[in-house]
């Protein structure tokens, strides 16, 4: 008599693919509002970044799509990372804090090495991939670091040697290799994000006393001592105080700028309408994307990307509130502070408030690095909003 053999059922594809739903459809939901807002700056971006740089990259490359087909491609593989992000426990993000960091800095060394362009540093060419700009990567695993460490030691925050000297040795290491590019924008948006993630962190409010002193003293040195140490940086103080002085030179992409804000008035000429994106503003698919957009949409339109910013920052930190421990509150508040305090810096370089400093407009000017590590970090906050609502 043949003896039965029991064997266990293959488990195919298809049921591999009901359990993954059914496990998505398990996982607590993530903040909808925050994530409505956020979709809808990632596609008003893609909208006006098409409209500013499609001139441009039709003259430079002798393609229209040149910008926007890139960037549309990054968008769907950072909204896909983010969704992914989503469903992980930030709390691995512990064990990948120093790690992350001293990939960072090994990139911002790399970096000086590389070809220059518009003279400066800022890009490692990946031969058939494109380009990677470290600094977004510095500052993603600055606000982990930063984190990390508050988390781990808030009950010593006021003292020197738990609140304020491991960051400034993290800083300072940053700053120095930044700074060699050079990248001044850059630079300032880390030492922000920074301060904020101390200052929420519990760092004693004499050490920024100490720190803001310190700062003084090193700008009035760098005010002497800036036409042979940065002789570019003395450049742009010059045109930013007067543009109208060498409108053909370096006050060309104020001027030009400013131009085309005052020509969109209230409601503006109408998308695709802009007359400076014909090669008078300089790099408008990138770091003066916000004046196109005023031109185009005019008062109205920039207050909505105004409002959907502070929209973000304002449910973000309500994130943060509700978030269920301290690691991943200062997740939150960096994160989300490094995108407004980036929108703050551009918007007032191209309305001429701060000298130009070039930096990009998030969610909005050109660049797949970018835009994929903010959509990244942007997935990791979601990933606290499923956490906190499951507490």
């Amino acid at each position: 008599m043949e003896k039965t053999v029991y064997r266990q059922p293959r488990r195919g594809p298809g049921r591999a693919l009901a359990g993954l739903r059914r496990r998505l459809r398990a996982a607590p939901a993530l903040d909808l509002p925050f994530l409505a807002i956020l979709l809808a700056l990632v596609c008003l971006g893609l909208v006006v970044l098409f409209s500013a740089g499609y001139a441009v990259a039709l003259y430079r490359r002798g393609d229209a799509y040149t910008y926007i087909r890139p960037q549309l491609l990054f968008a769907a593989l950072g909204v896909a990372a983010m969704y992914a992000a989503s469903f992980v426990d930030y709390h691995v993000w512990h064990r990948l804090a120093w790690p992350l960091m001293g990939l960072s800095l090994l990139l911002l060394a790399v970096v000086l090495f590389m070809p220059e362009y518009n003279g400066c540093k800022r890009w490692i060419v990946l031969p058939g991939l494109g380009t990677l700009q470290p600094s977004e990567i510095a500052k993603f695993s600055v606000v982990l670091v930063f984190s990390h460490i508050i988390s781990l030691n808030h009950d010593r925050m006021k003292t020197f040697t738990t609140g304020v000297l491991p960051f400034a040795v993290i800083l300072a290491a940053v700053t120095v290799l930044m700074l060699l590019e050079p990248h001044l924008s850059g630079t300032l948006l880390i030492l922000g994000i920074g301060a904020v993630l101390m200052f929420v962190g519990g760092t004693g409010l004499k050490w920024f006393g100490l720190a803001g002193a310190a700062a003084a003293a090193a700008i009035a040195a760098a005010v002497i001592l800036l036409p042979e140490l940065v002789p570019y940086a003395a450049d742009r103080l010059a045109s930013w105080q007067d543009p109208f002085a060498d409108p053909l030179g370096e006050g060309h992409q104020t001027i030009q700028s400013l131009y085309a804000i005052a020509s969109g008035g209230i409601a503006g000429l109408g998308l695709g309408n802009s007359r400076q994106k014909y090669l008078y503003v300089p790099e408008p698919q990138n770091d003066f994307i916000f004046s196109i957009l005023c031109e185009e949409l005019g008062f109205v339109g920039a207050a909505v990307v105004i409002g959907l910013f502070l929209l973000l920052l304002l449910r973000g930190m309500s994130i943060a509130v509700r978030a269920k421990d301290r690691f991943g509150a200062l997740l939150v508040v960096g994160f989300v502070v490094q995108v407004i305090l980036q929108a703050v810096l551009n918007i007032a370089v191209v309305t001429n408030t701060i000298p130009n400093t070039g930096i990009s407009l998030p969610f909005f000017s050109s660049g797949g690095t970018s835009l994929m590590m903010l959509l990244g970090e942007m997935g990791i906050v979601l990933s606290v909003s499923r956490q906190a609502d499951a507490a």
